[in-house]
């Protein structure tokens, strides 16, 4: 079911920039409401220099790196982002509490570069509702992709919006070939939890441009409504 409309003077206007990061060129995103001087970084992966240097160019403090999922291409730069934000947490789904440290479940082992960083200092849970300034972010638990891939669905956004990580990707969804990984799962995260938001929600993916949720579930080739 739809979570109830927030009211017009509930609504947050919110500022999202994304930085597409590293060989995979990995959607990394800084996330605040607008006015507000606290953001999130959801995921970092490769060479985080240009995200870094953007939150300190706004004079934003970031209070968390939340974790999309585990995979090398979201977390290959926790440890150079908390180098410069020292002592900020990283949020990562309860299912994948082990991935930061964990070279085979993360893999990094099979690409040959056997990467770990720091966390997690917190985990996460379905339906959880997390905070930044005015703005309520719900935690979709999505797996398929990963067993704790996560959505960020901001509740009360002036224009309704999610972070989908690897799950729901413009016109695809994110791979089942790797371990851990299930199609019909990814296929029933999307239908369930993803196709129920409002339609007109735009959609920020782990990789490639934003798209609609409406958009999606009329043409998405690999998971129709």
């Amino acid at each position: 079911t739809l979570p109830p409309t927030p009211a017009a003077a509930d609504r947050v206007a919110i500022e999202l920039q994304g930085f597409p990061l590293g060989p995979y060129q990995t959607n990394c995103y800084v996330v605040r409401p607008a006015g507000h001087n606290e953001c999130w970084i959801v995921d970092a992966s490769f060479s985080p220099r240009p995200l870094v240097d953007a939150v300190r160019k706004w004079g934003a403090t970031p209070t968390a790196i939340i974790l999309t999922h585990g995979h090398i291409d979201h977390l290959a730069g926790v440890d150079e982002v908390r180098r410069a934000f020292p002592n900020l947490p990283v949020l990562i789904h309860e299912a994948e509490t082990h991935w930061t440290s964990d070279p085979q479940a993360n893999l990094s082992a099979f690409s040959g570069m056997p990467t770990t960083c720091h966390g997690p200092d917190r985990t996460l849970k379905h339906d959880q509702v997390l905070t930044l300034g005015a703005s309520r972010w719900r935690v979709l638990h999505v797996p398929g992709h990963s067993p704790g891939s996560i959505a960020l669905v901001c509740e009360n956004a002036a224009s309704p919006m999610a972070i989908s990580g690897d799950a729901l990707f413009a016109g695809s969804i994110g791979r089942t070939d790797f371990p851990g990984c299930s199609q019909a799962a990814l296929a029933n995260s999307i239908r369930t939890r993803l196709y129920t938001l409002d339609p007109a929600t735009e959609i920020f993916p782990g990789h490639g441009p934003s798209t609609t949720i409406g958009h999606e579930m009329r043409t998405n080739p690999y998971v129709r409504a």
